[in-house]
């Protein structure tokens, strides 16, 4: 069953100390464990359309969502999803609410002290967007000094920071768009992908991208550090995924490209 937990409830049981659901004994690792149960436990946001969000049938849907019922799939487990705002998400981990995150998760150094990263499965350029009348945005260079709608945790919250941009805090595409276009923020930067879906989706916004980044990033499984049975298990499945043409398949199913093969983009 599909469960969508409130942020409040999130609070709750992490701060709270209401036990960890998901913690293993001394003798019980987290794949036996997973295994054990016939559940894999993966958080998401629902709400990141087209990676995580709800269909006009309110089903949980995208990308992510399909590549984690993949690898349950190869587990041989069902998989569940906690939904809930990017920010609770490895709270939830922290808490052993959930087995892992799988919403395009980016690897960086402050995360890695207390998690270990699959293999990657998407590589994806970044992108920059402004309104379509913003004439002074047409470089990153040029978001110094500029306000950028970004979750302000997020890796590519954290590179517009990097430019100079005083960040504005969204928690969607959607609100996102909202403020470039009533001029609360001058401009955002995501995954390509998030704003090929929602440009798709919306073919008359008054939006443009000017700018992509020259490299790629990627999207990882994160898992609590040292559980390498689960970690080893995840890219395997990842890997029969990839050679078995699966991965690229539902890839082109929400992105229209392969983001799953390293060439793309160049």
């Amino acid at each position: 069953m599909k469960k969508i937990i409130s942020i409040m409830l999130i609070s709750l049981l992490v701060l709270g100390g209401c036990g960890k659901e998901n913690e293993t004994s001394d003798n019980t690792n987290a794949l036996e464990a997973i295994k054990e149960k016939g559940v894999l436990v993966v958080g998401t946001e629902g709400t990141y359309s087209p990676n995580s969000y709800h269909d006009e049938n309110g089903d949980l849907v995208g990308f992510d969502v399909d590549v984690a019922k993949a690898i349950g799939k190869h587990l041989g487990v069902e998989v569940e999803f906690f939904e809930a705002e990017w920010d609770s998400l490895f709270a939830a981990m922290d808490a052993g609410r959930v087995d892992t995150v799988i919403n395009e998760v980016e690897y960086d150094e402050e995360r890695a002290l207390k998690y270990d990263f699959s293999e990657p499965y998407t590589y994806v350029r970044g992108a920059l967007l402004v309104s379509e009348d913003n004439d002074d945005i047409k470089s990153f260079e040029d978001l110094d000094g500029k306000k950028a709608a970004q979750n302000l945790t997020s890796s590519w919250g954290r590179m517009a920071e990097e430019y100079g941009a005083e960040l504005v805090s969204v928690d969607s595409v959607n609100q996102t768009m909202e403020l470039i276009k009533s001029g609360r923020a001058d401009a955002t930067l995501n995954a390509e992908t998030a704003f090929g879906d929602y440009m798709k989706n919306h073919p008359d916004e008054k939006v443009k991208i000017v700018a992509y980044t020259d490299s790629t990033a990627s999207s990882y499984v994160p898992v609590i550090k040292g559980e390498t049975e689960l970690l080893d298990a995840i890219n395997e499945a990842l890997d029969e995924m990839r050679e078995s043409g699966e991965l690229a398949e539902i890839s082109i199913k929400y992105f229209g490209i392969d983001v799953t093969n390293e060439t793309q983009g160049e």
